[in-house]
């Protein structure tokens, strides 16, 4: 019977442990830089670089955001700024976000510099501005089961006026 314990207990470990470690691989830092310059390569823009001091603000802001997992921007000008927001009952990944923000290409227009009428692309200037080149992200569990996931892209960019690349 002991055998039997120890052999459920080992195999419940390392099933947690996989699941940790899947569920963490799927927001490290290179599973939100690589989406990021894709899109940036597809308009021959040059890559983003993890900031580790970038990131550790979106850890922060992300933190706060916990409690209610409230879409809400940080409101900070050091940087610029994407915000997701999962509902509970699903896992959301660093994927779903830039996914998400990467799909308002289709509602850019680079001959007006502006979005589509009705639309938004704000995100995606955001993903794709050039002079923007660092980035660092976050994610965490709300109390409410949701996901908030932040980017944070150092130097800021989405300057009116200004074309992103």
């Amino acid at each position: 019977m002991a055998l039997r314990s120890s052999s459920f207990l080992a195999f419940y470990v390392i099933f947690l442990a996989t699941i940790l470690a899947t569920t963490s691989a799927q927001n490290s830092p290179q599973d939100f830089l690589d989406p990021h310059n894709a899109a940036r390569a597809e308009v021959n823009v040059g890559p983003l670089s993890w900031d580790d001091n970038v990131a550790a603000f979106a850890q922060d802001y992300a933190n706060q955001r916990a409690g209610d997992c409230a879409l809400q921007h940080s409101g900070t000008s050091l940087y610029g700024e994407n915000i997701y927001m999962g509902p509970a009952g699903a896992s959301w990944t660093a994927a779903n976000a830039v996914d998400l923000w990467v799909k308002e290409k289709q509602y850019y227009d680079y001959n007006s510099n502006s979005c589509v009428e009705g639309q938004m692309c704000e995100h995606y200037t955001q993903v794709v501005w050039a002079n923007s080149l660092y980035l660092g992200c976050a994610a965490v569990t709300c109390d409410n089961g949701g996901t908030f996931i932040t980017c944070n892209y150092s130097p800021p960019g989405n300057y009116k006026g200004e074309r992103p690349y």
